[in-house]
């Protein structure tokens, strides 16, 4: 792994993100090495020639002079890394970014794919309704590894739990879903008492990793190419279409919510989670919303 420690100007940045006002990266590139992790165009900008997955930038930046000027402002951490990657343990510079915010109003919304966060909960707890999301894509802990570097499943779940029960807002982020690969409905059921939210998004494959995943389940799945085929070189929205419909149904049979908008996070958080459907396809929304 290459760390850099590099001086930055500012850490937090306006953003154009519909769910946040800023957003804040302590770090470029992260150690989980996500094969399907949209962050690495990055490169394009870092000026970075090293794998993604392979380099860490661990950014210092001027004490924050007026966090006031958060007060009530949503700020997410992270867009283009994860704020609790390992070298966290080491540099904590998520934590002092955090006890840099601490009293001044700030919304946090922090995702991640570690229970390295578990350090920081008090100090989270701390910031007005905070929410916390783990991605967590599958329960088989050897397909977790073929795809990332991230904490087990199982530890994800535990960090879940434990901030559910401290009652900060918590979200079980079922992304990206490998079409055939995927048990959606496990997961739901395995995260229903640990969250608030569920949310569930389609794996989109596009740039430099699209052949990566391509070229994976040819080898390990072959018997699963075929519908890859067909909905990421033929751009079929079937799988999807029938995914959607099926979930509907299930979480209809368990008493869910489930729901096509990101208006959940807003509102008081019910006994039972909610189900939101990131699914990035129009007429699947379209057709959600008809239904």
């Amino acid at each position: 792994m290459i760390i850099n420690k590099i001086k930055v100007k500012e850490i937090i940045t306006k953003s154009n993100l519909p769910v946040c006002d800023y957003s804040v990266n302590p770090y470029v590139g992260c150690q989980h090495a996500c094969k399907y992790c949209y962050a690495c165009f990055m490169k394009r900008f870092t000026g970075h020639n090293d794998d993604w997955g392979t380099f860490v930038d661990v950014k210092y930046w001027d004490k924050i002079k007026n966090p006031q000027k958060y007060n009530g402002k949503e700020l997410f951490l992270c867009s283009v890394t994860d704020p609790y990657q390992p070298c966290e343990e080491e540099y904590q510079r998520t934590k002092i970014l955090l006890e840099e915010l601490k009293g001044s109003g700030a919304k946090l919304s922090i995702s991640t794919k570690s229970d390295l966060i578990l350090r920081d909960l008090e100090l989270i707890k701390s910031f007005p309704n905070a929410r916390v999301s783990w991605s967590i894509n599958t329960l088989d802990e050897d397909f977790k590894n073929d795809m990332d570097k991230g904490v087990s499943i199982e530890r994800r779940f535990n960090a879940m739990k434990i901030f559910h029960d401290a009652g900060v807002r918590t979200t079980c982020f079922i992304s990206p879903i490998f079409p055939g690969i995927t048990d959606v409905k496990a997961i739901i059921e395995m995260a229903e008492d640990k969250c608030n939210l569920i949310w569930l998004e389609n794996l989109n494959l596009r740039g430099t990793f699209k052949p990566v995943i391509i070229s994976y389940i040819k080898q390990t799945r072959p018997e699963l190419y075929p519908l890859y085929d067909e909905i990421y070189n033929k751009g079929s929205n079937l799988y999807w279409q029938e995914l959607d419909a099926d979930l509907q149904k299930f979480a209809s049979e368990k008493g869910l919510e489930y729901k096509t908008n990101d208006d959940s996070f807003l509102k008081p958080f019910e006994a039972k989670p909610v189900i939101v459907n990131y699914f990035y396809h129009s007429k699947i929304k379209k057709s959600a919303k008809k239904s």
